[in-house]
């Protein structure tokens, strides 16, 4: 499996963690305050991995080397989201 498809994986597991927290909140198993706890730290990963696989797919476009791409922090990739 080559780097995009792994990181296309993380985001697919952490979408599937995702469901999983919103079904555990539904049912009792968690309360309100843990569940956005959660989601907000897979938020903040997934903008990292989705960030990360555009700067790839951006290099491999534009004839750059993917592996260049660096994994930027949360603070730095949020700020081009707003």
């Amino acid at each position: 499996m080559d780097q995009d498809q792994r990181i296309l994986s993380r985001i697919t597991e952490m979408v599937e963690d995702e469901r999983r927290l919103r079904e555990a909140l539904a049912s009792g198993r968690i309360d309100s305050s843990t569940e956005q706890q959660r989601l907000d730290e897979l938020e903040h990963e997934l903008a990292r991995c989705w960030d990360l696989l555009r700067q790839r797919r951006a290099k491999t476009e534009f004839g750059g080397n993917p592996d260049e791409a660096q994994v930027r922090s949360a603070t730095q990739v949020e700020g081009y989201q707003g």
